[in-house]
C-alpha cells in the first residue's frame, strides 16, 4: 500500500509539473507571438518618419502588424535604442554612419534594405544653371567629411572641379581637388545651417534631409547628386534579428509596389536605390 500511494504522488508531482511547464511554453510562445506582431520603428523627424507612417506602416498593418512610430531628433538615439530593444528597427542611416557607429559603440546592428534616399543638392539664388556660375564664386559646403566627399563628387559629375583620380571617392576632401575650375571659394558650415546660406551666397551645397526640414523643394536643385548606394539610408536592425519573420515581412513592404507608388506620390526628388531601378528596367 505504501508504495503504491508512493507511486501515486510521484505521479501527481511529475504531472503537475509537466502541466506547469507545458503552461509555461504555451504562455512564452504566446507572448513571443505577440511581440512579433507589435513594432516599434524609430526615424528621425522630418522624411524618414513620414516615410514609416506614410509608406511603410499601413503595409504592415494589412499584415497584421500594430507599427508604432518614435521620432528622433538625433543620430545617436535610435541605434543606441535599437541596441537595448526599445525598438525593432529603425531607418535614418547611411551604411558608413552604420558601420563606424556600431564599431565605435560595440554594437551588432546590420540592414535589411536601402530606400529611396533625398539627394544633397547645388542651390542658387543667384544662378539659375550651373552653367551660369560666375568664376570666384562662393559656396557653402558641409564641414563633415562624410557630406563635404558627396558634395565634391557633384562638383566634379558637373566639370566645376577635377579631383585626384586615385582618391577613395567616399573619403574624398578639399585636399584632393586637384582642379578648381571655376575657381570656386570653398566656405565650409555645419550641415544643419546650409539651407539658411542659400540666400548669402552664390552657391549652396544642402543634404537633402536638411533640405526638406527647411521646406525647399528638391526639385528646385541646380544639380542633384547621383547617390552610391552607400550614402542612401537603409532600414537596420539587430543583427541578432535577421531571421525573424518581421524582418522578412519589413523587407517585402519596401520592396512593394505600394510602397514606390507612395514615394512617387509623396517623396518627390529622392533617389532611388539600385535594386528598386533594375527592377523597373
Amino acid at each position: 500500500m505504501k508504495k503504491w500511494l508512493m507511486a501515486l504522488t510521484l505521479l501527481l508531482v511529475f504531472g503537475t509539473l509537466a502541466a506547469c511547464g507545458n503552461s509555461s511554453s504555451s504562455s512564452e510562445s504566446s507572448a513571443e507571438s505577440k511581440e512579433k506582431k507589435e513594432l516599434t520603428i524609430g526615424a528621425t523627424s522630418g522624411p524618414y518618419s513620414d516615410m514609416v507612417n506614410k509608406a511603410i506602416k499601413p503595409i504592415l498593418e494589412k499584415k497584421g502588424y500594430e507599427v508604432n512610430v518614435v521620432e528622433f531628433s538625433d543620430y545617436i538615439q535610435p541605434n543606441l535604442a535599437l541596441a537595448n530593444g526599445d525598438l525593432d528597427a529603425n531607418l535614418f542611416q547611411h551604411k558608413i554612419y552604420m558601420e563606424n557607429f556600431a564599431k565605435e559603440h560595440n554594437l551588432d546592428l546590420s540592414e535589411v534594405i536601402v530606400v529611396p534616399t533625398a539627394p544633397m543638392g547645388i542651390y542658387s539664388n543667384k544662378f539659375k544653371s550651373l552653367d551660369e556660375v560666375a568664376a570666384g564664386s562662393e559656396i557653402a559646403i558641409p564641414n563633415d567629411p562624410t557630406n563635404l566627399a558627396r558634395t565634391l563628387l557633384i562638383l566634379q559629375d558637373h566639370g566645376l572641379i577635377k579631383l585626384d583620380s586615385a582618391v577613395n571617392p567616399l573619403t574624398v576632401s578639399e585636399k584632393d581637388v586637384k582642379e578648381n575650375v571655376k575657381h570656386l571659394q570653398f566656405k565650409p558650415i555645419e550641415a544643419g545651417q546650409l539651407p539658411r546660406t542659400v540666400e548669402s551666397v552664390d552657391l549652396a551645397a544642402v543634404p537633402g534631409n536638411f533640405a526638406l526640414a527647411a521646406k525647399m523643394d528638391l526639385t528646385d536643385a541646380l544639380a542633384l547628386e547621383n547617390m552610391p548606394d552607400d550614402y542612401r539610408n537603409r532600414i537596420v536592425v539587430n543583427t541578432k534579428d535577421l531571421n525573424q519573420p518581421f524582418v522578412k515581412d519589413l523587407k517585402e513592404a519596401v520592396e512593394s509596389k505600394e510602397f514606390e507608388k507612395v514615394i512617387d506620390q509623396e517623396f518627390r526628388g529622392f533617389g532611388k536605390p539600385k535594386w528598386m531601378l533594375e527592377r523597373n528596367k
